[in-house]
């Protein structure tokens, strides 16, 4: 199981600093991925991580903002959020897919989900 956390509400510009922590065996050897979904609007990529954390993706959007980590040790995914915009607002999940480098910002390819938490940035 994944169980995401560390979502607010933050002004534009300020720092969240999200987690997600998984439960049972199997952590250290999935990429793993944040997706985001705003309402009304389709499930969106963040970022991914290999399964040791050495290799990452980011969207765009987020690129230079936002930074993806995890300890394989305390089965935990991070997602450090900075210089956060209104269009950041959005329920954040994790997710879990064994896909390679190259499908992983392709939330089809994830399998296991974690219940998401909640950024709402302000103005």
């Amino acid at each position: 199981q994944l169980q995401a956390s560390g979502g607010g509400l933050v002004q534009a510009g300020g720092s969240l600093r999200l987690s997600c922590a998984a439960s049972g065996s199997g952590f250290s050897i999935r990429a793993m991925g944040w997706f985001r979904q705003a309402p009304g609007k389709e499930r969106e990529f963040v970022a991914h991580t290999s399964p040791n954390g050495g290799s990452t993706g980011y969207a765009d959007s987020v690129k230079g903002r936002f930074t993806i980590s995890r300890d394989n040790y305390k089965n935990t995914l991070y997602l450090q959020m900075n210089s956060l915009k209104v269009e950041d607002t959005a329920d954040y999940h994790c997710a879990a897919t064994t896909t390679v480098y190259s499908g992983r910002s392709d939330s089809s390819n994830y399998y296991y989900w974690g219940q998401g938490t909640q950024v709402t940035v302000s103005s």
